[in-house]
């Protein structure tokens, strides 16, 4: 079994889940605050960033769920239970009134749902890396490295890729509701991919540089995905390949903001971390800090 992709429980592209054990470093996230580039906000130049980010962090302990208005103003903590489990992995729905995300509660990771301000929160099914149907009514996920679709009523899923694709992970459904996209890792390497939502034989939109952790942009139009090290935006159909970041560090888990104009991201000095939240325009440029202190991860933007 290979190693995790990052700190906390989510083994990602890059490696498969063995546990839950991880914990951040000291001493690099010392490092982290002297390696990790600079980039000062400048409020002159910058256009107004609205709505709320929620994201995990372990700025309390173990990991938690958090949620920030996007100028970074209003930092709360969502999920605060007293046991040592860890909460990672949110997601909104397309009103932003509710939140999925993965638990280790009950000694299990599973897929657990709650709304935006974390009242009533309930588990739906083992799994993890879920994500909402654009209508609310089904989501994706993840389960024994494959990917599979449930309608959140009935209760009744459907697997979407075929058994002889391996580690399958990040499932994204695009807002049409039509695609899923995923990513999938072999001997040779990672590749994002697209399976229709009702099932299909999946394709690859590109396989080089450990493509993974594909993410649509809110029209529906590009896929955000990161590399080893960067991130970078693709059309679906594989062409217009574009770096956003190129900085040193490592950029992970980037996600669009509700107009699709910018990207919120992690940075870390390695990719053990720790993280810190950046935000970056869409077609690249300087980034901004959002949050710092202890690691923040899985951003989304809502």
């Amino acid at each position: 079994m290979g190693p995790f992709k990052c700190e906390p429980p989510h083994a990602g592209c890059y490696g498969v889940q063995t546990g839950f054990q991880m914990r951040t470093s000291r001493l690099l996230f010392s490092l982290a605050l002297l390696a990790v580039p600079a980039f000062p906000f400048d409020a002159s130049t910058a256009e107004p960033r609205t709505g709320q980010i929620v994201f995990s962090s372990n700025r309390s302990g173990a990991w938690r769920i958090w949620m920030v208005k996007a100028d970074g103003s209003e930092l709360k903590q969502l999920t605060k239970q007293d046991t040592d489990d860890q909460d990672v992995d949110p997601v909104f729905n397309s009103d932003g009134k509710a939140v999925l995300f993965t638990s280790t509660r009950g000694g299990k990771a599973g897929i657990w749902r709650m709304l935006a301000d974390g009242a009533k929160p309930e588990r739906i099914c083992d799994g993890d890396q879920a994500e909402w149907s654009p209508d609310g009514a089904k989501i994706v996920l993840r389960r024994n490295e494959r990917i599979l679709a449930r309608d959140l009523a009935s209760g009744r899923e459907k697997t979407l890729t075929p058994e002889d694709w391996p580690h399958c992970s990040a499932p994204a459904w695009r807002p049409d509701g039509k695609t899923i996209a995923f990513a999938a890792r072999w001997d040779a390497g990672n590749a994002v991919c697209l399976v229709p939502a009702d099932g299909g034989q999946p394709v690859k939109v590109y396989d080089k540089q450990g493509a993974c952790e594909p993410h649509w942009s809110p029209d529906g139009t590009r896929l955000v995905y990161e590399t080893d090290t960067h991130i970078c935006t693709i059309n679906p159909d594989g062409t217009k390949n574009r770096p956003v970041t190129y900085f040193g560090g490592v950029q992970r888990y980037a996600r669009y903001s509700p107009d699709g104009k910018t990207l919120v991201f992690c940075q870390g000095v390695s990719e053990q971390g720790p993280w810190e939240l950046y935000v970056i325009p869409a077609t690249g440029g300087t980034p901004q800090k959002l949050l710092e202190g202890s690691s923040n991860m899985y951003p989304d933007w809502k």
